[in-house]
């Protein structure tokens, strides 16, 4: 029953911005922000990335640790408590729903990318010395559709995750983010200097900031909100409940300014240590999801010291996908264990499990492998996965803890959650009231009716009834 578990909280304001950093900063700073800023070319999507972050982004995170921090519960919890306290509708806390629910469909991908990243480290502890084009695609290709590698390293990432969540708080997630993040921060340094040293930095740095606009349209733009959801972890639950171990003394705008402003640093220094590689050796940028491991273990099979950058990297990218895996896993264990009183350890294996069994689908489901020929809308079992929650649910429920904060909770409530000044209060809660939910609702619209509206208006004979609008071009 709820309040059968006593709710922990942070140890320290340090702990906490390790592990919320350690939250936003994962695989979609360092594997997908790279591929996506390469294949939509570059700089006018990296600006488009950096505003929707800070105009948007920063003032749901904001929003999303006030939940958190004033409920003291998991995100279904705390939703439920503050309507209440609201005078709202319970109907409210379908936006904690939406969370947990996305957090554990997301785990179940990113597990498996995860399980590559283990995988790929392994190989580059021995080197990628030979590889061409032709044998580093092949030795991708021959991976994901092997129907037994992958979901051996699926099962050990998620194992490594359950291991840490399973000890609590202070006992396992604090315990990991402290050596973790500091060790992350790191090896990105090293990574970027290395790049800077060795390789095309100049053309990495054109790429980057030189912005092309003729680059940008709707998908991409969309694309770029949905990466700065994702990779702030914004509607998943895991800031909300990140925030409801946070005490009253934590400065919550100010720390959700440094969590936005690491995320946003790691994403542009992956692009740093990434790019100079691709560029000085001639590699395509915009390899989607096989630029991290098609495209450079061709590089590090050729440059100096390949076999120690090769591995570094790896190992950089799998302890940023272990600080977000914890938190994807934590908001459905703390829900559980607040609601059961079931003993923590037991509630994270029986969800890792499950998400062990879903997450599995999509390792087979590569293209190739067992279930590979299923597709839905014309995506594969990972695809629409990362569809659903990364285009459709994050977003919406980006915009759905915006109105509900902005529009359904006091003022005056938001003015005792919130240390700011007048001025800036002023600007957060118009960022969050109209900024936000419109930018959020305006590109959402756009896109689905782009992509999937349109083509139904054309396919059902609706266009017969709507001649005027489907008959202007498209």
């Amino acid at each position: 029953m709820a309040g059968a578990v006593q709710h922990a909280h942070w140890s320290s304001r340090w702990t906490f911005l390790l592990a919320a950093v350690g939250s936003a900063v994962g695989l979609g700073n360092i594997w997908k922000f790279p591929y996506e800023a390469g294949e939509s070319g570059g700089g006018a999507f990296v600006l488009v990335y950096l505003a929707f972050v800070f105009a948007v982004g920063l003032p749901v995170l904001i929003a999303e640790l006030s939940i958190g921090r004033r409920g003291q519960l998991s995100p279904i919890g705390s939703m439920e408590k503050i309507a209440k306290d609201e005078g709202r509708s319970k109907g409210w806390s379908l936006i904690g729903w939406s969370g947990v629910v996305g957090g554990f469909v997301v785990l179940s991908f990113y597990s498996v990318v995860g399980g590559w990243v283990l995988a790929y480290l392994i190989k580059a502890f021995s080197g990628f010395g030979g590889y061409d084009a032709a044998m580093s695609t092949a030795t991708f290709g021959e991976f994901i559709t092997d129907p037994i590698n992958p979901v051996i390293s699926h099962f050990v990432f998620l194992a490594i995750t359950i291991g840490i969540v399973a000890r609590g708080v202070q006992g396992g997630l604090e315990k990991a983010v402290t050596f973790l993040m500091p060790a992350l921060f790191v090896l990105l340094l090293v990574l970027v200097i290395y790049s800077g040293v060795t390789a095309d930095f100049r053309g990495a740095i054109n790429f980057l900031f030189n912005p092309d606009f003729s680059k940008l349209n709707l998908n991409t733009i969309l694309q770029a909100l949905g990466l700065a959801f994702f990779s702030l972890s914004l509607a998943l639950g895991s800031i909300m409940t990140y925030g409801s171990y946070l005490t009253r003394d934590m400065n919550i705008p100010r720390s959700a300014a440094m969590i936005a402003g690491a995320d946003s640093a790691v994403a542009i220094m992956a692009g740093l240590a990434i790019f100079p590689i691709v560029f000085a050796y001639g590699l395509n940028p915009g390899q989607s999801v096989g630029l991290v491991f098609t495209t450079l273990p061709i590089a590090f099979g050729q440059m100096q010291f390949g076999v120690v950058f090769g591995s570094l990297f790896f190992f950089l990218l799998a302890v940023a996908a272990v600080t977000s895996a914890i938190s994807l896993l934590e908001p459905a264990v703390s829900y559980i264990e607040e609601r059961t009183g079931i003993d923590r350890k037991k509630v994270a294996i029986y969800i890792g499990g499950a998400t062990f069994f879903l997450g599995t689908l999509s390792a087979w489901g590569q293209s190739g492998n067992i279930l590979g020929d299923i597709k839905i809308l014309g995506l594969d079992i990972m695809g629409l996965k990362d569809y659903i929650t990364n285009n459709i649910m994050m977003p919406l429920g980006g915009m759905f803890i915006a109105i509900f904060v902005g529009w359904f909770v006091s003022r005056k409530s938001m003015l005792d959650e919130l240390t700011m000044s007048d001025t800036s209060f002023k600007i957060w809660y118009f960022l969050l009231r109209f900024v936000s939910p419109i930018a959020i609702g305006a590109v959402f619209i756009s896109i689905i009716w782009d992509t999937v509206l349109r083509d139904l208006v054309a396919c059902t004979g609706l266009g017969d009834l709507m001649g005027v609008i489907c008959a202007a071009p498209m």
